[in-house]
């Protein structure tokens, strides 16, 4: 038995060593790495139903990558939305209309990675469910099968977005709506402009606001309306609304993670910044600054120094190594790794301190 026990210890400890040298293991030294996931963590519809319920705004942040997911993990943000606005923030676009599944599902991947505490919702981009409400379903199942999102969300309140709502919700899949500015359909708006500002238009609203409960929306976007508009609406649901541009009357507030970081300086962005936004810090100033001094420090030799060139080669590895280099005739080469070492060796008055 004890010769079992030891043969048994002896291939977990080969497998334990496996696991260690894998490629895709970082190494400490080097990486990180990502924190595990805890699912038990994990913002739910329950949690958020009962903190509108509560009277408890709600928070959510528009984000597009991995690094920008973390941020909004350690911040608590209730809701994380990957949203098709990706095709003006981050690919350069005029509209959302150009990004396809395929780029929307490696935005989500991406946040899906990084944020693990927020519910995570994916928009369904343009020309991905208006056909058919299979369509429709098909698409949504593959943000949450492929792309890692808990929800979805559509833009508008067409009778065959209502249908389409209706049809994912009755798929098993949590749907969010938007109405208001949608931004899909600036075609037919004709262009980025504010919806509710006559008497139709905010009687259209609040209807379609109230269509997309009935259709089975967990909650619903309020962009670009007059608060007493979105007020309006917000009294009228029992689901909670989210607002962008809305005023403070809604049940919860969202913007776009480089918005209210205030980090895009070029014009480009400028043009496409709303006016609603809110800019909580200026990150695109220091990102600039950053990247200044980077360049002057490389163009002037100042970067790397040695506190930044952390690897060594011990002395005897070194005098075998340019021995090797001038057995194969590359004496310059010897003398350059020569006179580099010297270089990264720390000068009397630093190796005292």
């Amino acid at each position: 038995m004890a010769a079992s026990f030891v043969r048994s210890c002896s291939r977990a400890s080969r497998a334990i060593t496996t696991v260690r040298f894998m490629s895709n293991v970082p190494e400490n030294t080097v990486y990180g790495g990502p924190k595990s996931q805890n699912p038990n963590q994990r913002v739910t519809l329950t949690q958020l139903r009962q903190k509108h319920r509560k009277g408890e705004p709600i928070t959510m942040v528009t984000a597009y990558d991995y690094p920008s997911a973390v941020h909004i993990d350690t911040a608590g943000i209730d809701v994380c939305l990957v949203g098709d606005s990706a095709a003006m923030v981050v690919h350069g676009y005029d509209t959302t209309l150009p990004i396809s599944l395929e780029e929307m599902l490696v935005h989500c991947r991406a946040v899906a990675r990084g944020a693990k505490r927020p519910l995570l919702v994916g928009d369904l981009p343009f020309g991905t469910y208006e056909s058919s409400t299979n369509q429709a379903v098909d698409t949504a199942v593959r943000v949450l099968k492929e792309g890692g999102m808990d929800a979805i969300k559509l833009e508008g309140g067409s009778p065959s977005r209502i249908t389409a709502a209706k049809s994912i919700v009755e798929a098993g899949i949590a749907v969010m709506g938007h109405v208001g500015l949608t931004p899909q359909a600036i075609s037919v708006l004709g262009g980025f402009r504010p919806q509710g500002k006559n008497i139709a238009s905010a009687v259209k609203v609040v209807e379609t606001a109230m269509a997309l409960q009935e259709a089975g929306c967990f909650s619903v976007v309020l962009e670009c309306v007059p608060p007493p508009v979105a007020a309006a609406a917000t009294s009228a649901l029992n689901i909670p609304t989210i607002g962008i541009g809305a005023g403070p009357f809604c049940s919860g507030q969202v913007l776009v993670y480089h918005d209210l970081l205030g980090m895009m300086q070029h014009p480009h962005h400028a043009k496409v910044t709303p006016k609603f936004c809110k800019q909580y810090a200026q990150v695109g100033e220091v990102i600039n600054k950053a990247l200044l001094e980077y360049k002057e420090e490389v163009s002037k030799h100042l970067f790397p120094g040695p506190s930044h060139s952390p690897y060594k080669i011990s002395s005897s590895d070194l005098d075998g190594f340019l021995t090797e280099l001038q057995k194969l005739g590359l004496d310059k080469a010897a003398s350059a790794a020569a006179a580099s070492a010297e270089k990264m060796e720390p000068s009397d008055s630093s190796s005292s301190q």
